[in-house]
């Protein structure tokens, strides 16, 4: 078990690396800073404006926000990925807020009493002031800039998705989709997991999209695995849900692989759950 952590603790590493080494195309986007009281620092924003936006003057826009959002990160990709769909009439438009990292082991972890996840970084448990900035920051800010609607959703992977899945079952309300590829679910001897059933309880009304991947890992799947029994015999009438696994993928490149199919699917054009 010791040495399973150890090498997802390298996986992630290495992901991380691998993408602030790498400098890719990236769609027309806009940057911005925002001073954060939540977390005391600056942040740097992408978003990407889907095609015809500065000629629809009167279009509002459903916002899908991501961490990992940087431009030596995931925004590239996602935002190719956006856009090559929506040119395509394969995704309804929307706009893409990139969130890029300062320290992201900090802002993705909640807190943990498992002393081997301590060893991932020199802060981690910091989730719940992220949450506030993306909350009362930068989601009124996104909403001063840019024509969007009421509907919003976030994206993301491995720690990412830990994240994602925290937020669906603290404050479900934040985001209408939820999309967590391999989330790190082990994270605190699988806390999420362990108390899923006893917080759907409490969310008798909830009508999210909640999407759940895994790759050909063995601690992520099983966590996973366990969470998606969990909402098969627990999950509200109104909650959208699906756990896909994906053995043929790794978790270094489920991301990359999965995500153009998952966005054309929860964001597909016939979609008519957009709020305004």
């Amino acid at each position: 078990m010791k040495l399973t952590r150890l090498l997802l603790f390298m996986l992630i590493a290495v992901g991380s690396t691998a993408r602030a080494e790498a400098t890719e195309p990236v769609p027309p986007h806009q940057s911005f800073t925002l001073e954060s009281k939540a977390l005391k620092e600056t942040r740097r924003i992408n978003a990407y404006m889907p095609p015809g936006y500065d000629a629809a003057k009167s279009t509002r826009y459903p916002v899908l926000y991501m961490p990992d959002g940087g431009l030596q990160e995931d925004f590239p990709h996602v935002a190719t990925t956006v856009d090559t769909a929506i040119r395509a009439g394969e995704m309804r438009p929307l706009i893409l807020v990139g969130i890029e990292n300062t320290e992201r082991r900090r802002d993705m972890t909640g807190p943990t009493q498992v002393e081997e996840d301590r060893k991932i970084a020199p802060r981690v448990g910091g989730s719940a002031a992220f949450r506030s900035f993306i909350r009362d920051e930068l989601m009124p800010q996104v909403r001063r800039r840019y024509r969007v609607t009421n509907e919003t959703a976030i994206i993301g992977e491995s720690l990412a998705g830990l994240f994602i899945v925290e937020t669906f079952f603290l404050q479900p309300k934040l985001f209408d989709t939820y999309i967590a590829l391999s989330p790190s679910l082990w994270w605190n001897g699988e806390e999420l997991v362990r108390k899923a059933a006893e917080r759907l309880k409490t969310q008798p009304a909830l009508r999210n999209t909640l999407y759940l991947s895994s790759a050909d890992e063995e601690n992520i799947v099983s966590a996973v695995t366990h969470l998606a029994d969990t909402l098969r015999a627990s999950s509200p009438a109104g909650l959208k849900w699906q756990y896909e696994p994906r053995p043929d993928l790794r978790h270094d490149n489920i991301y990359r692989s999965a995500s153009p199919q998952v966005l054309r699917k929860w964001f597909a054009p016939e979609a008519t759950h957009s709020k305004q």
